[in-house]
């Protein structure tokens, strides 16, 4: 049976990579500029260890639970926006030089992700240590301005990325519910084919979980819930995702 949600492939994310090259940096930059063992040091490190990991959890937690996938990409994002700060203050602290956003130093670090061809282009690299190599002129400076300034573009071309990403699996989540919606729409779809007696032939329709219905009223997708309360609390009803502005339901 195939999966009901897909999983994984969070290493052909640009998001993935773009955290992976914050990583490996914040992790060289700490350990040169920074006292090894003092405590900005290791949040910095584990901020940016955050950022890629729970990209990656989140992307396998995808094929049983969509709110657990969109819990662990905001704390991603939550520990991006932690390294950001911690950059700006290393600038500010040792009163060093900040880049604006359209100073032509930026421009030239935010035009690399820009000007990366189509992610499924052969030619793109997708090797964390090709990718690298894209920013090791300012990455690997021996300026430490420099590779902040340059950290503080990748991180918030990262955090665009994500909201990005968290914004489509809210939409997901709103148009089609969760994984638990699906599986039980699947699970009605073989209670109906094994009711019927129809064929196990994977091409048969009776095979092939019912689409979500649309609401009747105001046209938004409809989400499976269960009754609380009342005589028919334990079963189950197609509700509006626009509740409470919609209060349309469907018996099962």
């Amino acid at each position: 049976m195939a999966k009901i949600r897909p999983s994984g492939g969070y290493r052909d994310l640009r998001s993935f990579q773009a955290t992976t090259i914050i990583y490996d940096a914040t992790y060289w930059f700490c350990e040169r500029y920074l006292e090894p063992r003092s405590r900005m040091s290791d949040q910095m490190v584990q901020a940016a260890r955050s950022g890629r990991q729970n990209i990656a959890e989140g992307s396998r937690a995808a094929a049983t639970s969509s709110q657990t996938e969109l819990r662990l990409m905001n704390v991603a994002r939550a520990s991006l926006e932690e390294l950001l700060l911690d950059y700006e203050d290393f600038l500010r602290h040792r009163r060093l030089k900040r880049w604006k956003p359209d100073s032509p130093e930026a421009m030239a670090v935010r035009n690399i992700g820009r000007n990366r061809p189509d992610p499924n282009d052969p030619s793109d690299p997708t090797d964390p240590t090709d990718q690298y190599a894209l920013y090791a002129e300012w990455l690997d400076h021996e300026n430490p301005a420099i590779r902040a300034n340059a950290l503080i573009c990748l991180i918030n071309q990262a955090n665009t990325l994500l909201d990005r990403q968290i914004e489509a699996l809210e939409k997901q989540f709103i148009e089609d519910g969760g994984y638990s919606e699906q599986l039980a729409t699947a699970r009605l779809a073989e209670r109906t084919r094994k009711k019927f007696n129809h064929p196990t032939d994977p091409s048969d329709q009776w095979n092939k979980p019912d689409p979500i219905p649309p609401c009747a009223k105001c046209g938004k997708s409809m989400v499976l819930r269960t009754a609380k309360t009342g005589k028919s609390a334990g079963k189950q009803f197609w509700g509006c995702s626009g509740y409470p502005d919609c209060k349309n339901l469907v018996e099962i």
